[in-house]
């Protein structure tokens, strides 16, 4: 049984990451910017697309960051990222109703196309039949994520900490903590799951946790000396 093998690890409860570790994020996010960049880009082929993506949800994460920081807006960031995706390829996004239609065109788009990865049911499915409370921390604020669970489909993670609920952010203790003692926990007894190596896995194992890195892509790590999956399915093995 689930219970008996996460008990024997001395494991009580799981927290989650969501963009990226339940929700396809980066589905969403590159599928909508092209959906919304083609007439900026016209004959644009995949590679081109695909590098695109890339340095929208990848390479400027340093605006992300800022945003965190309490130094930009979130659609700041937003529009920021997609001016220099849209630099790369020598299109300039105009101040006032180009970027403004840009933006808000971007984010209603990704709505529609969030989604679960294939492999997050099973695993809830398995922890609600074995009783084993589950929630998410993220590094973003909780009503916006809140409804990007919902639209995954994910209405059944009732716990869900953001970086407004204790006003701090991943990689600090507090976020994770405070998940911990939602899902009524201890530290020690609540694994942490996350895409990103050094907030999630790190991070969380910093704060007392037992983090485990999910790398969905298999990114070589030769120092990483933790514990890491491949599928949140290995969790139940």
């Amino acid at each position: 049984m689930l219970t008996a093998r996460l008990g024997a690890a001395g494991v009580k409860g799981i927290l989650f990451d969501i963009d990226d570790t339940l929700v396809d994020l980066e589905f969403a996010m590159t599928t909508a910017l092209r959906d919304v960049s083609e007439h900026l880009l016209p004959g644009l082929d995949e590679a081109g697309w695909q590098r695109f993506g890339r340095i929208f949800t990848h390479e400027t994460t340093h605006f992300y960051d800022r945003y965190l920081a309490g130094e930009l807006t979130f659609n700041e960031q937003r529009l920021l990222r997609g001016r220099a995706a849209l630099g790369y390829f020598g299109v300039e996004l105009a101040d006032g109703e180009q970027a403004h239609h840009w933006v808000s065109s971007y984010a209603s788009r990704q709505h529609g196309y969030i989604r679960a990865f294939d492999d997050v049911g099973p695993l809830l499915d398995a922890l609600d039949a074995a009783g084993i409370p589950y929630g998410a921390v993220s590094n973003n604020v909780h009503d916006y994520q809140r409804v990007k669970l919902d639209a995954a489909g994910l209405g059944r993670i009732t716990v869900l900490v953001g970086t407004d609920t204790v006003g701090a952010a991943k990689p600090d203790p507090a976020i994770y903590l405070e998940g911990v003692r939602r899902i009524g926990t201890d530290a020690g007894q609540t694994l942490y799951v996350g895409d990103n190596r050094l907030l999630d896995a790190e991070g969380s194992t910093a704060a007392g946790l037992l983090g485990v890195w999910l790398n969905r892509g298999g990114e070589p790590a030769p120092d990483f000396r933790g514990r890491e999956v491949a599928s949140l399915l290995e969790l139940l093995a």
